[in-house]
């Protein structure tokens, strides 16, 4: 099969008691494994199945819905585990550090933005920190799975991080309290991997 499920880099219960345990487990197991096989059995024997996610991804309007929901939620979550972590948290610093306060005024600023982002999207959803085609930071959120780089995205540009804002991320230990769940996700963002994304785009 062309797209497997990445393991996550650390252990289920790594992200307590910000994201617990049984929740990480489903979520990766259940949820973005779906999104992998349902993805693989959506491009089986076409030529997209040579392609990478991200070519998917910018050309999304090409393709069946199946590969737009399944692409977009393996794109997606793949990124997701990435920019989470144990020991995580606090502030970016460096050049990121100086991005975001060029952009938004100040850090605090900056997570009001994104987490009303984050509150705000209607339904199931993300909300992303993106460098957009003119290479600036921008706040921006997409419905279901879809995401910046696809080339029917409102506000287009390259992700740096994502929240999840889907209940199956939250549901378990936050229920209906999403902004409880933004609260505490701040506490296991990898700022370090943030970075990393933003000096590759740079």
């Amino acid at each position: 099969m062309p797209f497997t499920l990445p393991n996550l880099p650390y252990a289920f219960n790594a992200l307590e008691p910000h994201i617990d345990a049984r929740t990480m487990e489903i979520h990766h197991g259940k949820h973005h494994n779906a999104y992998v096989t349902n993805l693989n059995n959506a491009v089986a024997g076409k030529p997209e199945e040579n392609l990478s996610i991200e070519a998917i991804c910018k050309s999304i309007s090409k393709y069946p819905v199946a590969v737009r929901n399944n692409g977009g939620g393996h794109y997606n979550h793949s990124l997701f585990w990435t920019i989470m972590g144990p020991n995580a948290g606090g502030n970016p610093s460096g050049a990121l550090a100086d991005a975001i306060n060029s952009a938004f005024g100040n850090f605090d600023e900056f997570k009001t933005k994104f987490g009303a982002a984050a509150a705000g999207r209607f339904g199931s959803g993300w909300a992303w920190l993106i460098v957009d085609e003119a290479g600036k930071l921008q706040i921006t959120s997409t419905p279901n799975q879809d995401n910046p780089l696809m080339d029917i995205a409102e506000v287009k540009g390259t992700p740096l991080m994502g929240l999840d804002v889907w209940e199956h991320a939250y549901y378990l230990h936050y229920q209906n309290r999403r902004p409880d769940y933004i609260s505490a996700w701040w506490n296991v963002v990898n700022w370090n991997e943030v970075a990393k994304r933003f000096a590759a785009v740079k």
